[in-house]
């Protein structure tokens, strides 16, 4: 690059922001100050012209005036009669005398001291010159209107580029370093660097790596970091795009867009190509409006056909990413072309302390905080999970002016990102208040009691979200699989607070909505997807079929359901005394912890349901803090005229 090229274009500069050369926004500045500078020249231009008087007056009064030694001077134009000058109060005139010029007047002038002047052009480029500044600046108009004009008919005309964005060497690097976690991907993607940065080994053997690599997980996983990690790794230029950006309202563009990327990878080979959300164009073929025509089938079709002409030595590798492995084509997932297939799941316990590490560099912690506790409590988050966690609680020390995050600011942005924001405008009359405690405490008194379900975590009045309270169970560690006694205990347990309110107000209310809805699904599966009904056996069932199967099925739903409604009536019926203290507690201070709750429902039974510790989970609590156990009041015997709560028969 010439120092020339180097020196910034100032002009430039101010008109177009850096990286939005070919925006439109641009352009449109660029018209409108040349719009608004055109007006103002006019505004200047005219003003100029209107401060100089012109007298126009005839030539009989112009002899006139000079034998009265009125007029200084006279300028005549042999050649059209026009005769200019300036009288002697300073005014500016024009007349029109005789062509030619009368030699007897002229020497009248020039007796009354006249000074006389002869000029013989034709006038027409002094009568032009005022417009010349006019003529410049509509010219200059046109020209860069013409230029636009050009400039959107080549973006019209490259419409089939590739929008992929090249990160080359010169930019900085991402690495397996900068990627938490994820041993396992690390090791099985490791094959494409030493490709890429070794090809003539493969060569010398005779093997070749895989030409398409699918990345299949959930969001925020990671799926596009590790991608570009083994584009740092193995640093080759990176090319990345998205399904989205292949689709155009032309058709046949997404096609020529996928040829222009394969070519300019083959350029620069060794090369990457990444494409995110393949899902979008990678789709069953079949199912598209308009049949083989469709522009989503035709952009398949293409990147089919150029990953078929991959020289498996020319060192292009393509990698993809989506969360909808099930709907994509086969044709892309045989073998040679998407043929290694990477699962990016969700991280574990062990990948989660890694990933919060990461995100905490370079943040003021405070010495309470233990993030092998917060990676604990925070089961099924993802990377991208993670970071927004520890970016609310930093958030969350700033609004409590703390120099440092603790671990209060990690347990309220939990809770913020779980259970949604507190809603604090919210005020609860008397009586809800007390019918909610009640619902949360049947919940929360069942997750304590039962032997399979999660462990109690804590209870909240608290309004959060959409949520007016919360009984929050976590798992102890990761699990994989789950079985039909979790599963019948969770149905007790969401149950709970329904039940809880049918014991103490012998009716029902709306906040068990949520509760029978997920119930009601979870019962679904157990029977369609899972295979845990007696009557219907291990079937893999879809909604539409016969009468008579959906009618059986609707049956083993209602029966799972209303099994597990009576034995939450037979739980909360014999622990009565820890339901009323719990929600009495639970009025008292709005929040309790797992651990304040089992220390009162013990308290309330009399002994411990269970060992301690086995059924709770306070992960994010600090460790060693001593918790007070309120001193509710607790009612030794049920109402006198409590009855237990009869269903109806099945």
């Amino acid at each position: 690059m010439t120092p020339e090229e180097k020196k910034p274009n100032r002009l430039k500069a101010f008109f177009i922001r850096p990286g939005e050369e070919n925006q439109p926004a641009n352009r449109r500045r660029i018209i409108t100050v040349l719009i608004v500078a055109f007006i103002l020249g006019m505004m200047v231009i005219s003003s100029v012209v209107g401060q100089k008087v012109v007298r126009n007056i005839s030539y009989s009064t112009l002899l006139k005036d000079a034998r009265h030694s009125k007029v200084i001077s006279a300028a005549i134009n042999n050649s059209t009669g026009v005769i200019s000058g300036q009288l002697v109060d300073g005014t500016s005139y024009v007349s029109n005398g005789p062509v030619p010029s009368i030699a007897d007047e002229v020497v009248t002038l020039r007796n009354n001291n006249v000074n006389v002047t002869f000029n013989n052009s034709s006038g027409l480029l002094s009568t032009l010159l005022p417009y010349l500044l006019w003529i410049v600046i509509f010219g200059g108009f046109m020209l860069f209107a013409s230029r636009q004009a050009k400039g959107q008919m080549n973006g019209m005309m490259g419409v089939g580029r590739s929008k992929a964005k090249q990160f080359n060497e010169d930019r900085p690097k991402t690495k397996f370093a900068d990627v938490a976690g994820y041993a396992g991907v690390k090791q099985e993607i490791s094959e494409v660097v030493e490709f890429l940065k070794t090809p003539e080994r493969y060569k010398e053997i005779g093997a070749s790596i895989p030409k398409g690599m699918l990345l299949i997980g959930p969001p925020g996983t990671g799926k596009t970091m590790l991608a570009r990690a083994v584009a740092g790794e193995a640093g080759v230029p990176f090319f990345s795009v998205t399904g989205s950006d292949f689709m155009e309202m032309f058709v046949g563009v997404g096609a020529s867009r996928v040829r222009d990327l394969f070519a300019t990878a083959r350029k620069n080979a060794p090369a990457i190509i990444f494409v995110d959300e393949i899902d979008s164009i990678g789709r069953k073929r079949g199912t598209g409006v308009g049949g083989g025509h469709d522009e989503r089938e035709q952009t398949l079709n293409q990147m089919l056909s150029e990953m078929d002409g991959f020289d498996p030595t020319i060192g292009v590798v393509v990698m993809a990413a989506t969360n909808r492995a099930d709907i994509l084509d086969d044709a892309l997932l045989r073998p040679g072309r998407f043929d290694r297939q990477v699962v990016v799941a969700l991280p574990d316990l062990s990948e989660r302390l890694p990933i919060l590490e990461v995100h905490s560099r370079n943040k003021p912690l405070d010495e309470s905080v233990d993030l092998g506790v917060v990676a604990r409590g925070t089961p099924g988050m993802s990377g991208a999970d993670l970071a927004n966690l520890v970016n609310e609680a930093a958030l969350h020390a700033v609004r409590r002016d703390s120099k440092s995050i603790g671990m209060q600011d990690f347990e309220s942005a939990r809770d913020r990102v779980f259970m949604g924001m507190e809603r604090d405008s919210m005020v609860l009359k008397d009586g809800e208040k007390e019918r909610i405690a009640l619902h949360e405490s049947g919940h929360a008194l069942l997750a304590y009691v039962l032997d399979h379900s999660d462990p109690l975590h804590k209870i909240t009045l608290i309004p959060r979200g959409m949520a007016l309270g919360v009984t929050w169970t976590l798992p102890k560690e990761d699990q994989h699989i789950t079985s039909r006694q979790e599963l019948e205990d969770s149905l007790c347990m969401r149950v709970g607070g329904r039940v809880a309110e049918l014991l103490v107000y012998g009716d029902l209310s709306t906040g068990a909505s949520n509760d029978i809805a997920v119930n009601t699904q979870l019962a679904r599966e157990m029977v369609m997807k899972y295979g845990m009904s007696k009557e219907v056996g291990p079937v893999a069932l879809e909604w539409g079929t016969s009468e008579r199967t959906g009618k059986l099925i609707e049956d083993e739903v209602e029966r799972i359901l209303r099994e597990q409604e009576a034995r939450a009536i037979e739980v909360l019926t014999l622990h009565r005394r820890g339901l009323e203290a719990l929600a009495a507690a639970l009025i008292e201070q709005e929040t309790l912890d797992g651990e304040t709750a089992a220390a009162i429902i013990d308290e309330a039974f009399g002994e411990q349901v269970h060992p301690t510790g086995t059924k709770t989970v306070s992960a994010l609590s600090v460790v060693g803090q001593k918790r007070q156990v309120p001193k509710a009041p607790v009612s030794n015997e049920p109402s006198p005229d409590w009855e237990p709560p009869t269903l109806p028969a099945v």
